[in-house]
């Protein structure tokens, strides 16, 4: 093992995960990983061809196994994609950990995810498979958070900024 992360970002689609993972990597000095990237690096595709292409269970598994290299290995800031929380092996390697879930309401989300990116799993109907989404994963995120810094009506530095802070006190 080479180290512990330093924060790991949790939270729904839209969140801010990456965009806020990638600030406070920056302000720390220490590296950001994305595990959807990772699994899109082993995989040669997108995220979403993934999902298409080879179905939900295999781009889970390629999740299970990028958290679980990327918890045990990766000393900087690391960004967990809004389901791999979901996996019981991924929340026992998250005890423990300096998890921050970024809490956004539905309202602000729905205005985030849009349809400017592919979201597999918002497919559709968004709006419906948002609130579902969240339904079955905010007791999981709020479970596993040791910092819950609130996204709503802030800017990404401002939310960045706090989690520097709470990640620092503790």
């Amino acid at each position: 093992m080479t180290g512990r992360p330093v924060a790991i970002l949790i939270g729904p689609p839209g969140a801010g995960k990456t965009t806020v993972g990638e600030l406070l990597a920056k302000r720390l000095g220490v590296g950001f990983l994305d595990t959807d990237a990772a699994i899109e690096a082993v995989a040669g595709k997108p995220v979403s061809d993934i999902f298409i292409e080879d179905g939900e269970p295999a781009f889970r598994a390629l999740e299970r196994s990028a958290a679980a290299a990327a918890i045990g290995e990766h000393d900087g800031v690391l960004c967990i994609g809004g389901g791999g929380v979901l996996d019981a092996g991924t929340q026992a390697l998250l005890a423990g950990q300096q998890v921050v879930y970024l809490e956004t309401g539905f309202a602000e989300l729905a205005k985030r995810v849009g349809m400017d990116r592919p979201r597999p799993l918002l497919a559709g109907n968004p709006r419906g498979q948002l609130k579902s989404l969240l339904e079955q994963r905010l007791p999981v995120y709020q479970r596993l958070a040791a910092v819950t810094v609130s996204t709503d009506g802030r800017s990404p530095e401002e939310v960045a900024d706090e989690v520097a802070g709470a990640i620092g006190d503790s």
